[in-house]
């Protein structure tokens, strides 16, 4: 698709989030497809991009939701995931949440520690239901990837090793509130070598054969996501390899595969548009400063992530030819507020626009109101039609939950 960028900031001003809805669906697609002739749900990662029109999107498709907090819960119900398909994951919840998820009847909790377990098991116990819970197995693989996005390792805090999510399978089958039916495991995100998946898969699967022989009856083999897009010059895993690597670590078990795709899904399906404010320079140090901040978009300055840029100018006005290195810069009051270092760009004029690519992922997700700054609207676009999904967030949005007080 040909998104018209220069209408779209015309309408609906800049900073702007634009989601490409035909790239989502060709992208769940793909991955649906590498797994025909197997049982198999994929589950939208809600945490990537959690707008409500987005999961409905996926929803539609036939995806089911991996929620990470009930927040998350309650946005896969609200957009109309079936409550059969919603998983709920995370490391500390609460036992409100955890009432309120049994309540709702989803899929099955996904639990990450022993104590979450016993806590799960009270609660249930008090609804009188039993919790149709799984268990996140840490395989300690090495993910290759950032480690604030590396989670399979036991230096990470999450899920368990071997030894215990036996214990636990073993404790849970004599429970009469909990019933196993699923086994996770998710080693990081940003992905791109299917050997670790490939690994990670195997020990996980023949810790299935291992339950398996004492009674434990796993229904649901959930491989996690992580699955990595191209920033840069990233190889990608191919989804007919990666369903072909969690079909053969499973061979010979009756289970449904199951994966949490969240960034393969969105993330070269999104585009930050932003606008030149001016440009400075510090001796032999050249910025461009747009309308876009760290806080709209936090990967580079987070991860020292990479997005690549496209400058667009504007219409009808002719480019220098000429390109020199420049920092593009936000407005935030930060050495950190930075989307990309050493850039080649002409010389920009205000109101020249610029893309940032591959921000359907962990873009909006993660904004903020740091600096008081109204966080950017939302724009889909599908089929040479485009609609607003979020509205741009004003100075009022912002402080309706304040109180100020006068002490006299």
């Amino acid at each position: 698709m040909s998104i018209d960028f220069h209408t779209l900031s015309q309408k609906y001003g800049t900073p702007l989030y634009i989601y490409d809805f035909d790239k989502m669906a060709e992208n769940y697609r793909a991955f649906k497809e590498a797994f025909s002739g197997q049982k198999s749900l994929i589950s939208y990662a809600v945490k990537a991009n959690s707008n409500l029109s987005v999961i409905q999107h996926f929803g539609t498709l036939g995806a089911g939701a991996d929620c990470v907090s009930i927040g998350e819960v309650r946005r896969a119900l609200t957009a109309g995931i079936e409550r059969y398909k919603i998983i709920f994951s995370g490391v500390g919840k609460q036992d409100h949440e955890i009432e309120e998820a049994l309540n709702e009847e989803i899929l099955m909790l996904n639990l990450e520690s022993e104590a979450e377990m016993k806590r799960v098991e009270l609660v249930a116990r008090a609804l009188g239901k039993p919790a149709r819970i799984s268990i996140r197995i840490n395989p300690n693989v090495d993910p290759k990837t950032h480690p604030y996005i590396s989670t399979g390792l036991h230096e990470n805090k999450f899920g368990v090793e071997i030894s215990m999510a036996k214990r636990m399978y073993i404790y849970a089958k004599n429970s009469e509130f909990l019933e196993p039916v699923g086994i996770h495991f998710h080693i990081g995100s940003q992905l791109t070598d299917l050997a670790p998946i490939a690994e990670a898969a195997q020990i996980v699967a023949d810790l299935v054969r291992s339950l398996k022989a004492i009674g434990v009856e796993i229904k649901f083999f959930d491989a996690g996501g992580g699955v990595g897009i191209r920033y840069a010059e990233e190889t990608l895993i191919d989804p007919l390899a990666y369903a072909e690597a969690i079909a053969e670590a499973t061979k010979g078990l009756d289970l449904t595969l199951m994966c949490e795709l969240g960034r393969a899904l969105t993330g070269d399906a999104g585009y930050l548009l932003s606008s030149v404010l001016y440009e400075k320079q510090n001796g032999d140090k050249r910025f461009v400063i747009v309308d876009a901040a760290m806080n709209d978009l936090l990967r580079p300055t987070l991860y020292g992530a990479h997005h690549r840029i496209t400058f667009l100018g504007q219409v009808g006005q002719e480019t220098s030819q000429e390109r020199n290195k420049a920092d593009i810069v936000g407005p935030i009051c930060e050495s950190g507020d930075w989307l990309a270092k050493e850039v080649a760009l002409p010389q920009t004029r205000h109101n020249d626009l610029i893309v940032i690519e591959d921000a359907g992922a962990y873009g909006f997700t993660m904004s903020s109101n740091y600096n008081t700054r109204g966080r950017a609207a939302e724009v889909v676009v599908s089929q040479n039609s485009e609609r607003v999904i979020r509205q741009r967030e004003s100075f009022e949005d912002q402080i309706r939950l304040e109180k100020a007080y006068l002490h006299v």
